[in-house]
């Protein structure tokens, strides 16, 4: 099946980037020579992430021919909102927020308000969010675009 619908393509010494291909927002690198209207092949480098490309290129190929999707089985939805949590806390820490002001976002004024913040739980809280947030946007966030699995 010829990939249709492919938009913003950039050149490069590599070849050609697509960076929307469909309704999919996606990166694909188009080798020197490489026909999007015929027949295409997926490289897979065989290293220690080869399942989780394979699975991903599952996924891909399932939206190209309008088949059922399977959820991605990365994250769980609680490490998607701890994930979002680290970051909206992060956020506020470099804008200058202290850790109260940020509990006060995520938690609410009357949580934060009904115990004394310095020896809050909640305080500990927001500064776990608050390292764990700089730790992702440190480019530990690709630990968790990683299956699990026993060594």
């Amino acid at each position: 099946m010829p990939l249709t619908g492919i938009g913003v393509r950039r050149d490069s010494p590599e070849g050609s980037y697509a960076l929307h291909v469909g309704d999919a927002t996606i990166q694909v690198l188009f080798l020197p020579g490489a026909d999007p209207a015929g027949p295409l092949v997926a490289l897979i480098p065989i290293d220690a992430d080869m399942l989780d490309r394979i699975e991903a290129l599952t996924r891909f190929w399932r939206s190209l021919y309008g088949r059922k999707v399977p959820a991605d089985t990365r994250m769980t939805v609680q490490q998607r909102r701890r994930l979002r949590l680290m970051i909206q806390a992060a956020d506020g820490r470099m804008s200058g927020a202290s850790y109260r002001e940020i509990g006060t976002v995520i938690y609410g004024a009357a949580r934060v308000a009904a115990e004394p913040w310095k020896t809050s739980p909640l305080r500990d809280a927001v500064i776990n969010l608050v390292e764990g947030g700089l730790a992702a946007i440190g480019g530990g966030y690709l630990q968790l675009l990683r299956h699990r699995r026993k060594s």
